[in-house]
């Protein structure tokens, strides 16, 4: 017991550098999901907005006879989905091939400058975080596919207005579908933040410093483009808020 808790503390005192670049990253990963899930029930965003849009939307598709369109729309979605998805697969591929030739790829990163050296067990390591997060973002794109596959049959299956509900029972069934939407949207939007995130691990290869700052980096362009952006303002404006 006593030997395993110094070979921690030695690992620990050798690798500090890097422990403390992948707990940063961790807090601004993590804590940037929870944060913007959080927040837009409450403040205004691109995930609070567009539910809003959504539910406009599904309510003038329960006013029409013909979903053409509606589906159409449903099925763009989809294939901007479904291509993610594919890439993902084949990012995967690319980090598997990869870790079979660590030592060349290693020779390559040590001639850049400010490239701090790294054992092969360090790269690998590295490499296993940028596939792990590339096999949450595979899941969540493909668990967003399905959901939009959700959406086309509840649109199938809507009523029509020749049917006379009420609007109790219109509102039920544009909140219902909208939600469906959003929720299918979301795990999209988790999976192109994944894409962010593992794209500044890449500097982890080069620098733990300039992996911590480009973890930062990320962070502030995903907020600034959910909560503070120029496409942001210009939806808001449609819903009678001004953009200035």
């Amino acid at each position: 017991m006593h030997a395993a808790l110094q070979s921690t503390i030695q690992f620990s005192q050798a690798n500090w550098l890097n422990l403390l670049a992948f707990g940063w990253f961790l807090v601004c990963f993590k804590g940037y999901m929870l944060y913007a899930k959080r927040m837009s029930y409450s403040t205004a965003c691109l995930a609070s907005v567009l539910h809003l849009y959504r539910t406009e939307w599904m309510k003038r598709m329960l006013a029409r006879d013909m979903r053409i369109a509606d589906a159409t729309v449903v099925a763009n979605l989809e294939r901007g989905v479904s291509f993610f998805a594919s890439t993902t697969m084949l990012i995967l591929a690319g980090l598997m091939t990869v870790m079979g030739s660590t030592e060349r790829a290693i020779m390559v990163i040590e001639d850049i400058p400010f490239a701090l050296s790294a054992t092969q067990e360090e790269w690998e390591l590295k490499l296993l975080l940028l596939i792990y997060l590339f096999v949450y973002a595979f899941f969540k794109f493909t668990w967003s596919l399905r959901q939009y596959g959700f959406v086309s049959v509840m649109i199938g299956g809507a009523p029509t207005p020749s049917e006379g509900l009420s609007e109790t029972e219109k509102q039920a069934h544009a909140t219902r579908l909208a939600k469906m939407t959003s929720m299918a949207a979301n795990n999209f939007n988790i999976g192109l933040r994944t894409y962010y995130f593992a794209l500044a691990i890449l500097g982890w290869f080069i620098n733990p410093w300039l992996f911590m700052a480009l973890s930062a980096v990320v962070t502030l362009v995903l907020y600034r483009r959910e909560f503070s952006s120029s496409t942001l303002k210009t939806l808001m404006m449609s819903d009678g808020h001004d953009a200035d």
